[in-house]
């Protein structure tokens, strides 16, 4: 799996048809539970995509994509964030209940389902700024109690493939930087401090620094 789901709660309005309208993500501010803050124009390129091909992200029940609820009518960007206006499909019961509970407030909201196409790593706090988006599909959720594993699982595919590249392409990375992006995404301490040591080992070696961490980044990733 190579898209990442982050929950936000910004429903703006709710009518008794299933139209509905909300932000779906919010630039800027304070980074998530997963330490991502998201960049105004994130989405640009990939609203762009969908219009020149007529198409919409999916609208799905809990990120499940063999449970459509609905369909997008429109997604902008504004100066707050990703601002969508979607229906519910009124005639299929998991379109009723989402409509049911959202009326309560009984479910959380929106959230987001992407691929990170560019991205930049804070290596002092550990803050990714995610840059361009594709933009596969906006849910309606509750709370995601297993959301995190899904996040951290991606993210650490995403560091570490990048990482073997930059250690393929002969770049040496300093060890501060080396484990804040293992930490960043779910690496360990010992597992983080053990890839900076290998990282760091072929001084005057690179060959053998380069190899052996792209072996333990290849080990890492299953």
């Amino acid at each position: 799996m190579d898209k990442k789901t982050a929950p936000v709660l910004e429903i703006k309005s709710l009518k008794i048809s299933g139209e509905f309208e909300g932000y779906g993500s919010t630039f800027g501010g304070d980074p998530d539970a997963y330490g991502d803050v998201i960049a105004k124009g994130a989405y640009s390129d990939s609203l762009a995509a969908h219009k020149a091909k007529g198409s919409m992200p999916k609208l799905f029940w809990q990120h499940n994509s063999d449970q459509p609820i609905g369909k997008w009518l429109d997604a902008k960007e504004d100066d707050h964030g990703l601002l969508l206006k979607g229906k519910l499909n009124m005639d299929v019961q998991r379109g009723r209940e989402a409509h049911a509970l959202l009326k309560e407030g009984d479910i959380d909201g929106l959230s987001i389902g992407y691929r990170i196409k560019e991205y930049s790593v804070d290596t002092d706090s550990g803050v990714w700024t995610l840059e361009n988006l594709d933009l596969v599909e906006v849910s309606i959720v509750s709370v995601g109690a297993n959301e995190n594993a899904v996040v951290q699982s991606v993210k650490a595919a995403k560091a570490a493939h990048d990482l073997m590249e930059r250690l393929k392409a002969g770049d040496r990375l300093t060890e501060r930087e080396f484990e804040t992006w293992l930490k960043g995404v779910g690496f360990s301490n010992s597992q983080a401090e053990r890839a900076a040591r290998l990282h760091l080992k072929g001084q005057g070696e690179p060959a053998v620094a380069e190899d052996e961490g792209v072996a333990f980044l290849r080990a890492m990733m299953g």
